[in-house]
């Protein structure tokens, strides 16, 4: 019997996501020391090579359909999701925090529910629009504390808008995936997006802008733990969510890696929580709750 027979395949889903969010939410804190000492563009193509050979294990017995439509989707996924998508947010990275990083993220769902919304024509039930409220309104708690007064536009650095930026086109990336997941294995999926984009993005690093190939024996082990786990396994189980959820419930579960993102900074960073993102979380976990019930299904119209 195997994992979908006993457990279902949307528990599953649910359960991918959650996993997804745990790991992704590392990546933040594993990549904020490295991004001073290692070129960001460098950095992401090692990263997304790295996960392309975790994945291929997985992947090696697994057939891509040939046809023009899953090529153009392949290649679209690479270059939003494994080449600009990651080159924005290293960069970005150089300045922000990894907490900030980390709340920065939670526009990923923000833009994949309203593409999903847009070019999918998904809709929420009731309860379902509850839930994203909730979800959202942590989000925002959680990213201003809720003190709007002091705020000014220029505040913001360019930096911060590359964070902002990424995840926007990882929002497409997350809906020409659910696309491509139906038809296609996962895990073949993401190693030949990561197999892609890792080598455009070695090429430009390297060739393009002359990075050296140097990397400081004591970067390597948070290297291979960010492209092993931070983005080879955790891509793989958002994929799996989203073939059995639809990208709205994946992406607002897989939201929760803003959460993890600020423990792991606070214990391994010094990085300071304040009780306004503590409250957010608990709202946004409460969001998830309603939005795993029945009366929140999603159904297109």
């Amino acid at each position: 019997m195997d994992l979908t027979q006993k457990y279902g395949s949307q528990r599953l889903g649910y359960l991918f996501a959650i996993l997804a969010a745990v790991m992704f939410g590392s990546v933040s804190v594993l990549a904020k020391p490295l991004v001073s000492t290692v070129n960001p563009l460098l950095l992401s193509s090692l990263i997304y090579l790295i996960a392309a050979a975790t994945l291929t294990p997985l992947a090696q017995k697994q057939s891509f359909q040939n046809t023009k439509k899953n090529y153009l989707l392949i290649l679209a996924i690479s270059i939003c999701g494994a080449v600009i998508a990651p080159s924005l947010f290293f960069v970005g990275l150089t300045h922000a925090s990894a907490s900030d990083a980390a709340l920065i993220a939670n526009g990923e769902v923000f833009f994949s529910v309203l593409l999903a919304m847009i070019f999918f024509k998904e809709r929420l039930g009731k309860i379902g629009y509850v839930a994203t409220a909730l979800i959202l309104a942590g989000m925002i708690i959680v990213t201003t504390d809720l003190n709007f007064s002091d705020f000014t536009l220029q505040q913001l650095h360019y930096q911060d808008m590359l964070l902002i930026l990424s995840m926007l086109f990882w929002g497409i990336d997350n809906n020409l995936s659910r696309i491509l997941a139906q038809k296609i294995n996962v895990a073949k999926i993401a190693q030949i997006k990561c197999v892609i984009g890792g080598s455009i993005m070695f090429v430009i690093a390297v060739f393009g802008f002359g990075v050296p190939l140097f990397i400081e024996p004591s970067e390597i082990p948070p290297i291979l733990v960010l492209g092993m786990v931070g983005f080879a396994a955790s891509l793989y189980f958002f994929l799996q969510s989203l073939k059995r959820i639809n990208t709205v419930r994946t992406v607002l579960i897989f939201s929760m890696s803003s959460v993890f993102g600020l423990v792991a900074a606070s214990v391994f960073l010094q990085e300071q929580i304040s009780w306004f993102q503590i409250v957010a979380a608990g709202i946004m976990i409460f969001g998830i709750y309603l939005m795993n019930r029945k009366e929140s299904l999603i159904n297109p119209v």
